[in-house]
């Protein structure tokens, strides 16, 4: 049987942007064991199996894998999906702003897409999460260490380094520059010295309040022991840690803030993604994510089922 897969960039106007995702827009009859396969073969990060219910609605059930293993939730093949099933027609956009369900694994997420002329140009999700923050982390001298940065690079003006979780923990860490958070480069010796290890946290959400980009208001970047010396992987699922962190701030006010974060740079699959958060001073915080997306290719498989 002939199955059809497109492949977007996701977080950028440009091909040869953002992060690529796979989408099977009509995966029925796939097998667990062909959709990790598959996903093995195309060996991204992600890659989405779609199936369609009986009804004539907008739901569909989504499955993601990675090369290795399926995963429960990610933010980045939601928009990659949202995009295809509009751009190949799966679902048609004869609103302004159409919205998509999508029944993951142990959720339904809702993405909203705009359009023109029938076709997608942004695509935007929410998704509500509960954060703890712990204060304590490594000092400084263990912090510039483990990132390979001198300590002059950290910033204390407005920011600190704090322990945040939203089902995974991240030590976030602030500096001046955006030359910082691109030059750095996780040292597994230092960090096994440091406490780091003693903390929850697995990985580093390094960012800098600033970016040379007109269209970001932060850039970030996440290292740690399991991230290639020299790897720059997808930002999405630290977003909701990140928005807990800056909600984490006396400074930051009550209300929605919005803001845009970039990871990468031109040469190296720079990703835009476009926030609102509500900060409301309560357990649960609201964070809608957005992006645009181009299409980079299309094509079929045939398997056996």
């Amino acid at each position: 049987m002939n199955y059809k897969y497109y492949v977007a960039d996701i977080f950028t106007k440009e091909i040869f942007g953002g992060a690529q995702i796979a989408v099977f827009p009509n995966a029925e009859g796939l097998t667990d064991a062909q959709m990790q396969s598959v996903a093995k073969e195309f060996n991204l990060s992600e890659t989405v199996f779609i199936t369609n219910p009986e009804s004539e609605t907008n739901q569909r059930r989504m499955r993601i894998f990675s090369p290795t293993e399926e995963k429960e939730f990610a933010g980045h093949p939601v928009i990659a999906a949202a995009y295809v099933l509009g751009h190949c027609g799966n679902v048609e956009l004869t609103e302004a702003i159409t919205p998509i369900l999508f029944q993951q694994n142990n959720e339904t997420i809702e993405a909203n897409v705009t359009a023109e002329d029938g076709k997608p140009i942004f695509v935007q999700f929410s998704r509500q999460s509960s954060s703890s923050i712990d204060r304590f982390a490594p000092n400084d001298d263990e912090i510039a260490r483990f990132l390979s940065i001198e300590v002059s690079e950290l910033d204390h003006n407005k920011y600190s380094p704090r322990l945040v979780s939203c089902g995974f923990p991240y030590l976030i860490v602030p500096v001046w520059n955006y030359d910082s958070v691109r030059h750095a480069k996780f040292n597994y010796s230092e960090w096994s010295d440091s406490i780091a290890p003693q903390t929850a946290a697995s990985e580093i959400l390094l960012f800098a309040p600033k970016s040379p980009f007109n269209d970001a208001d932060f850039n970030v970047r996440v290292l740690g022991p399991k991230i290639g010396i020299h790897d720059d992987p997808p930002v999405g699922t630290t977003m909701p840690a990140f928005a807990a962190y800056l909600c984490s701030f006396d400074f930051t006010q009550q209300g929605t803030h919005v803001f845009a974060v970039d990871r990468g740079d031109a040469e190296s699959r720079r990703s835009v993604l476009n926030l609102e958060m509500d900060n409301r001073g309560k357990e649960l915080l609201t964070l809608r994510t957005g992006g645009t997306a181009v299409m980079f290719a299309e094509g079929k498989i045939t398997l056996n089922t």
